[in-house]
């Protein structure tokens, strides 16, 4: 099974609702970060990949239809090298909207260190450290890395492959990229700054 669908948004930008639009439109499963905290097997291989080891894409999402958020975000632009017939869908949002959310949910989990001889924590090797440079307290430097991200996937991807898309706008333009009929049902709105912390707060700052 190869990916139909590569999200290349940021976490915090409506993510885990896109996760769940997509699996009802059948694009599922569709991996998340939430794949990789219910499965810690999987943190190795995105460890081994930072650590520099050659990507075996087709078994990080073996079984997968689909993926959004990090950390396969971080690597859009090789997914969409490798599996050439995917779309790519650019989830943004207001970029100070944007920052208040990471603030209030993710920044407030994320480890800032690491221990010695503990496990290695995707959290602190691909967001704090490669994405955002060791800074995530400069809420100017975070929102220009945030920018910068965006407009880079807008720059390369075309045009015809990619949906800049904001979950408020709801089935329509998403339906219409992917060429399938509108559900007769509500959009998904999950992981408020409430549910995220239900659902990641458990997760240790420093292992």
């Amino acid at each position: 099974m190869a990916l139909s669908v590569i999200g290349a948004g940021f976490g915090r930008t409506g993510t885990l609702s896109l996760k769940g639009a997509l699996e009802m439109l059948g694009f599922g499963p569709c991996y998340h970060m939430v794949e990789v905290i219910q499965n810690p097997p999987f943190g190795g291989y995105w460890t081994a990949l930072g650590d520099g080891a050659p990507a075996d894409w087709d078994k990080i999402f073996q079984g997968y239809r689909a993926t959004v958020d990090w950390p396969a975000c971080a690597y859009y632009a090789a997914l969409a090298a490798h599996y050439p017939g995917a779309k790519v869908i650019l989830t943004v949002r207001d970029s100070s909207l944007w920052a208040d959310s990471i603030f209030n949910t993710l920044f407030k989990l994320m480890p800032r260190h690491h221990k010695p001889g503990a496990r290695r924590h995707i959290g602190y090797d691909l967001i704090f450290k490669k994405t955002f440079g060791g800074n995530i307290d400069d809420r100017d430097h975070v929102i220009a890395v945030y920018e910068a991200h965006n407009a880079a996937v807008k720059a390369a991807i075309s045009a015809d492959r990619l949906l800049v898309y904001d979950v408020a706008q709801g089935w329509e333009p998403l339906c219409k990229f992917l060429q399938v009929p509108v559900p007769d049902a509500p959009m998904p709105k999950v992981n408020s700054t409430g549910e995220f912390m239900q659902i990641f707060g458990g997760a240790s700052k420093t292992d």
